[in-house]
């Protein structure tokens, strides 16, 4: 009966109805950013500036009619209908030229306008014209002087031209220096104005050189003044003193010649020795032109011949001794700074040459912090032209394309007789939002339970509907775009939020829907779980992750433990071994491909992690940050155990092959992990295709709160890796739900190119590293030493190491084992009963530590030579 009623097909509805509101997403913060805004608050100054220019230039004719009204009606003057003024801007303009010429600063009112003008020019052409604050100073200090100025010159006239201001002002001050004293004062400040603006240079005639008047031309005086000294056999030397920006040429006993420009004052005097040159025509070196001097022409000089140089020469002689005095000030005063001068000379090569523990043991002083980035202090972080940019990144819309999608949904829930008030889209890389508001009445539900409907009426796949949006009073509903973007990897490592970001560990996965970048700290997700089915894009999302790290983090702050079992998709980070990742002693392959390496290892992270917990707990620390900023600050002693510990990232491929092959060895490390090792600084991201209970336990699956689905094939394989659907109708090709912070957002994965991260790890791994990779603690499996008698003369490897540790610190402990040797803990009580058994330590004490029998070491290194 119900589908009989609705067989006549509905009208199409009306699009002018139901348009998208696009005014009410912007906010006002955009509209004062938008430039369109600059240029109208522009224009508004410039008028501004021409009003009050009117207004005042009125004023200085129409003041005698208008004074009286505006002072006696005041504000009221702008109601009362019968008033007439008769300046040219009516009574707005006669009131804001009285206000601010008879009340204010009288005829330097005019200064209000070049404020407003600088600030119109500026906003409209959108760039600094005019330097705006230097202008603002300069009014401020102009409209005090001005009309002051004005007041004291036009004293006793009837009309202000200071205002009241300079009225004031110039009254206050004749009463306490008189006329003549604030006279002397406003020319006083009008001529430091004039200095400080203009700084002229003020210089007495030189009468000197008045004795070579009719004796030579122009040139020839000129050049008796300018040349450097030249010498019979044609070199020329010279040095360059610099003071202030000017050049003074003097010889090479360090005398000056005649035309000495140097000022009084020689602070900041910097001497420059060149080597001596020899040229073979004296005349190219004329080519320095001095301040208010005659320039000297290059071919001019070399026309003239031997005889005028021959001339010029006998002249500068008999110039000498009129100098005399000038050159001796100018001696005294070089000389002064002769010393300083040679110490910074001397001072720059030396650092330059320093090697690297030098420098550490000057930076390594107790009053500065500890550099951890010394070791590779030259490292040079990757620079995005390693990355490319992949097809467009701006993301195109088809109006058409938005157009019939909207009025598709809203046809299908119009045929449900679901009303909607309003619908917005919202374009992204891979898909477009759009946002409804149901009207009053209609229940949520039945808008979800039509998913299947609109994906049929739209004719496209992985429609996702949210109902409702988190935060926002609207329902979402999810379209594939036609065209889709690709987000490069570079875009998001190039963008402020990625470069200015303060986090420990950050990673760019994508683009959100909105455009907007997404980028998290690692350290605080604390670990990771990406799961999806097989060509999705788990891949690219691991090496996006890795790059973005490698971007951002020295090699002293970051390692790698890399768990590849496929052996292929993460070998191309072996390059940087000796920078970033790091493997078991003895071991010489870093990326771990062998199940049973993999066992080891993850057992040496959790000795790694109880370890470093221990240093924690001496250091009185809650967290690996608190640690390193206490060490960085030398509050903890190297002697001790203590170093700075670099952040631990283990990244495991295809977790669910190791749990098939090594099982509980694998999920015991692993479940250990990532309930502790958050606060030290070791954080997971694992990656399967489906995170199902028989490959990760609840325990360890809730100490992953951070989560990242690509597209899976059922609804029961979302809910497996989300805990909620969704990831079923996702499209694929780097379409991924991110769980964070309790919320699901729909990201585009940052697309990064196995070329991309080749020349990456290539342009890291050419630079200078470590010795050798990071080294995690040894560990030996228990069930190898199983069913060993334990004999003395059967010892340990590390049983001398260990012995020496125990009589240099005379403390039997086996936590101290443990720690300073990087140990287990059960490795660590063989070698206390080694120890015990062999007569270096004695019994066990409880609580106590054991007593050491050996004082020395010269006494414990008989005691090997004996036992051979």
């Amino acid at each position: 009966m119900a589908n009989s009623l609705k067989k006549k097909t509905p009208p199409p509805p009306d699009p002018e109805e139901l348009n998208p509101d696009k005014d009410a997403d912007v906010t006002v913060a955009e509209v004062v950013k938008d430039e369109r805004t600059e240029k109208i608050i522009g224009s508004v100054c410039l008028l501004l500036t021409i009003f009050l220019f009117i207004s005042f230039t009125s004023y200085l004719f129409t003041w005698q009619e208008d004074q009286d009204k505006v002072q006696q009606f005041g504000v009221r003057i702008f109601s009362t209908d019968d008033i007439r003024v008769n300046n040219l801007l009516g009574v707005l303009g006669a009131y804001v030229s009285h206000t601010l010429w008879y009340n204010g600063f009288g005829l330097a009112s005019y200064l209000f306008c070049t404020v407003f003008f600088v600030l119109g020019v500026n906003l409209l052409f959108g760039k600094k014209v005019f330097k705006l604050l230097r202008n603002i100073k300069y009014v401020l200090i102009g409209l005090v002087v001005f009309s002051m100025a004005a007041s004291f010159i036009a004293k006793g006239g009837s009309f202000s031209w200071g205002g009241a201001v300079g009225e004031y002002l110039n009254d206050w001050f004749e009463k306490w220096i008189g006329r003549i004293g604030t006279g002397a004062l406003l020319l006083l400040t009008l001529f430091s104005y004039f200095i400080w603006r203009f700084n002229p240079v003020f210089k007495l005639p030189n009468w000197k050189f008045n004795l070579f008047d009719g004796k030579e031309d122009p040139m020839s005086k000129n050049l008796a003044a300018d040349i450097p000294e030249v010498t019979l056999d044609g070199s020329i030397n010279n040095t360059e003193v610099e003071v202030d920006d000017q050049q003074v040429d003097v010889d090479e006993d360090g005398l000056p010649i005649s035309k000495n420009k140097l000022k009084t004052n020689l602070s900041g005097v910097s001497v420059i020795m060149p080597a001596e040159e020899t040229i073979s025509n004296p005349m190219n070196a004329f080519d320095m032109v001095e301040k208010e001097e005659l320039v000297i022409d290059e071919e001019e000089v070399i026309e003239e011949d031997e005889e005028t140089i021959e001339e010029i020469l006998e002249e500068e002689a008999e110039l000498e001794e009129e100098l005399e005095e000038a050159e001796e000030e100018l001696i005294a005063a070089i000389e002064k700074r002769e010393p300083e001068l040679e110490l910074e000379i001397k001072e720059t090569p030396e650092v330059e040459e320093e090697e690297l523990a030098t420098i550490a043991a000057t930076v390594g002083s107790l009053a500065s912090k500890y550099d951890v980035t010394l070791d590779l202090k030259n490292y040079k972080y990757p620079g995005l032209e390693l990355l490319e940019t992949h097809g467009s990144e701006k993301i195109v819309h088809d109006p058409t394309e938005l157009e019939t999608h909207k009025n598709q949904i809203i046809a299908t829930l119009k045929n449900y007789d679901i009303a909607i008030q309003r619908i917005a889209a919202t374009v992204g890389p891979t898909v477009t939002l759009y946002e409804i508001v149901p009207a009053p009445g209609v229940r949520i539900s039945r808008i979800k339970n039509l998913e299947d409907d609109i994906a049929l009426s739209l004719a496209a796949l992985g429609i996702r509907i949210i109902a409702p949006i988190p935060g926002k009073g609207t329902i979402g509903i999810e379209v594939p775009n036609v065209r889709k973007t690709v987000v490069s990897m570079k875009t998001l490592l190039a963008s402020e939020k990625f470069q200015n970001s303060n986090f420990s560990l950050p990673i760019a996965i994508g683009k959100k829907i909105d455009n907007d970048n997404f980028i998290v700290d690692l350290a605080t997700m604390p670990h990771l779980l990406m799961a999806g089915a097989t060509g999705q894009g788990k891949s690219v999302g691991l090496n996006a992750i890795l790059v973005s790290l490698l971007y951002k983090k020295h090699p002293s702050q970051l390692k790698f433990v890399l768990v590849d079992p496929k052996k292929v998709e993460l070998s191309l980070y072996r390059v940087i071994e000796k920078h970033f990742l790091a493997k078991l002693p003895g071991e010489e392959e870093s990326i771990i491909t062998d199940t049973k390496k993999v066992v080891y290892t993850l057992n040496a992270l959790c000795i790694e992690m109880d370890n470093r917990y221990d240093l924690l707990k001496e250091a009185g620390c809650r967290n690996i940050k608190e640690y390193n900023e206490k060490f960085t600050a030398r509050k903890l002693n190297p002697e001790k155990g203590h170093q700075y510990l670099p952040f631990i990232v283990l990244v495991v491929d295809e977790f669910a092959d190791l749990i098939m092959t090594a099982g509980k060895e694998v999920e015991m490390p692993i479940a250990r992990l990532a309930q502790l090792a958050r606060a030290i600084g070791i954080h997971l991201i694992i990656a399967t295709q489906r995170p199902s209970v028989n490959i990760i336990t609840g325990t360890i699956k809730a100490n992953f709160p951070a989560r990242i689905a690509f597209k899976v094939s059922s609804k029961i394989d979302s809910r497996t890796i989300l805990d909620a659907g969704g990831a079923e109708q996702l499209i694929g090709k780097g379409d991924m739900l991110v769980s964070y912070n309790g919320e699901i957002t729909r990201l585009q994965c940052a697309f990064v190119d196995t070329p991309e991260v080749d020349a990456v790890c290539e342009f890291i791994g050419n630079q200078k590293g470590y010795p050798q990779a990071f080294l995690l603690p040894e560990y030996v499996d228990e069930k190898e030493m199983e069913g060993r008698d334990f004999d003395a003369n059967d010892r340990d490897p590390l049983f001398e190491d260990a012995a020496r540790l125990i009589v240099s610190s005379q403390m039997g402990s086996t936590s101290l084992i443990q720690r300073r040797m990087k140990l287990g803990y059960n490795r660590a009580g063989r070698l206390m009963d080694q120890l015990e058994a062999a007569g270096v330590v004695g019994p066990n004490q409880g609580s106590k530590a054991r007593e050491v029998l050996f004082k020395t070491d010269s006494e414990l290194q008989s005691f090997f030579d004996t036992m051979g």
